[in-house]
């Protein structure tokens, strides 16, 4: 970022600085999506999200090729997508995109806070409501934890019930140096007052000024869906960061991508999500029966 733009979102934040601590009773709720062909879960996604408090959604879809494209516009038409982005660059430029979307949620519809979620990310709070977590707080950024879904082949995603824990030793399970047993980087919930300028993965978020506290929402992430769409997934990834081959983030991307153009992405799934050992992986409690999303999906009935 230039001195240019750096001062162009300096004034804004200290402008609004003066309202960042406050508490705010009914505070209004936009999330962003930065989606690209998420069919499968996406419809989802935006009915657990609005049952659980979320007031609009802007959406940025990045050359979609299934049905996403006719989701998001079903979903537009019902008022719930207050604005849909077509963004037809191939250079997976993230951190500007999901930047520009906190800035339409701040200035065009009146966020006060802002969750920056990508299609697989299920925001849930024990309340029902992601709102009991802003309106109690001083805070203006809320720190959540992660914890990654443990896929099962076979059967439909809204059925899984297990999570998985960091495992420290990763050659004791035949663990991939990328699996979803490393350890899950929490994530944030910001404020739109003071806001600055979101991280790669929306991972960190700087303010101005900046004063963070823990949440009890946890985003149940259901990166791997099975062997093809991990494939694809990694694919379409490596090729979008092979682009931009200065810009930092999207390591996993990278590495997965380096073993596909030597053959050995699909070996490598296996080591992922631990499959030779996930009994023991069970056992020692680093598989956990604690998903408390299954009930919910049941009881959201596509509209």
């Amino acid at each position: 970022m230039n001195f240019t733009d750096m001062l162009k979102k300096i004034f804004p934040a200290l402008a609004g600085s003066f309202r960042t601590f406050r508490f705010t009773p009914r505070p209004r709720l936009v999330m962003t999506l930065l989606v690209k062909n998420e069919e499968e879960l996406l419809e989802r996604n935006l009915l657990f999200h609005k049952a659980a408090g979320v007031d609009a959604f802007i959406v940025t879809d990045n050359n979609s090729t299934d049905g996403t494209p006719g989701i998001l516009e079903k979903y537009r038409k019902k008022g719930w997508i207050a604005e849909i982005i077509r963004e037809t660059a191939t250079d997976y430029a993230q951190k500007q995109w999901v930047d520009r979307m906190v800035g339409l949620a701040r200035d065009r519809y009146g966020a006060d806070w802002v969750i920056n979620a990508d299609a697989d990310e299920f925001w849930h709070s024990p309340s029902g409501s992601l709102k009991d977590a802003l309106s109690h707080t001083r805070a203006n950024v809320l720190d959540c934890e992660v914890r990654n879904v443990l896929p099962e082949e076979d059967t439909d995603f809204t059925q899984w019930d297990k999570t998985v824990r960091e495992v420290p030793d990763r050659e004791a399970f035949d663990l991939s140096l990328y699996s979803i047993f490393g350890r899950a980087t929490k994530k944030v919930i910001h404020r739109t007052a003071g806001y600055l300028q979101i991280s790669m993965g929306n991972h960190k978020v700087a303010m101005l000024p900046r004063r963070s506290a823990p949440a009890d929402v946890v985003v149940y992430h259901y990166n791997i869906r099975g062997r093809r769409q991990f494939m694809e997934k990694m694919v379409n990834g490596g090729r979008q960061l092979e682009q931009r081959r200065k810009q930092h983030g999207g390591r996993h991307w990278r590495y997965f991508y380096a073993l596909w153009k030597d053959g050995r992405l699909e070996a490598e799934y296996d080591r992922v999500t631990g499959v030779r050992f996930r009994d023991r992986l069970l056992r020692e409690g680093y598989i956990r029966q604690d998903c408390p999303l299954p009930r919910i999906f049941r009881n959201l009935e596509i509209q």
